[in-house]
């Protein structure tokens, strides 16, 4: 049975890209465009790993990261970020410290991304 993967991110372009690469990988692949979303469809049907952004409306990543935790210690969790206002690596620092265990600045390569998914899962 293929590792299932839930991507939480805002940008459309962003989430469709890593949904095809994912997919394309062979893993199954779960979306939502934001953390509020993303906390919805993992409560219903928990996946292997959690692709996160950080920066996002509704609810942003490192809240949703907390929210995640409390349901699931132990889920393995990815986070990117592109910043915004602030520098990415403290917001990806802020996620670290969460128990993130690969994290990654945009633009990611898809090499670096699929490697960590690999090892993750």
């Amino acid at each position: 049975m293929s590792k299932s993967i839930l991507v939480i991110e805002d940008d459309d372009q962003v989430r469709i890209l890593l949904k095809k690469m994912l997919e394309n990988a062979g893993y199954s692949v779960m979306e939502a465009p934001n953390g509020d979303i993303g906390l919805k469809l993992y409560s219903k049907q928990p996946v292997d790993l959690i692709i996160t952004d950080l920066i996002m409306p509704e609810k942003e990543g490192i809240e949703t990261i907390r929210e995640l935790r409390k349901e699931n210690p132990n889920i393995k969790i990815i986070a990117i970020s592109g910043g915004g206002s602030v520098d990415p690596a403290q917001y990806l620092h802020m996620a670290e410290r969460l128990g993130v265990k690969r994290t990654f600045a945009k633009p990611f390569r898809r090499e670096d991304i699929l490697q960590a998914v690999e090892e993750l899962l």
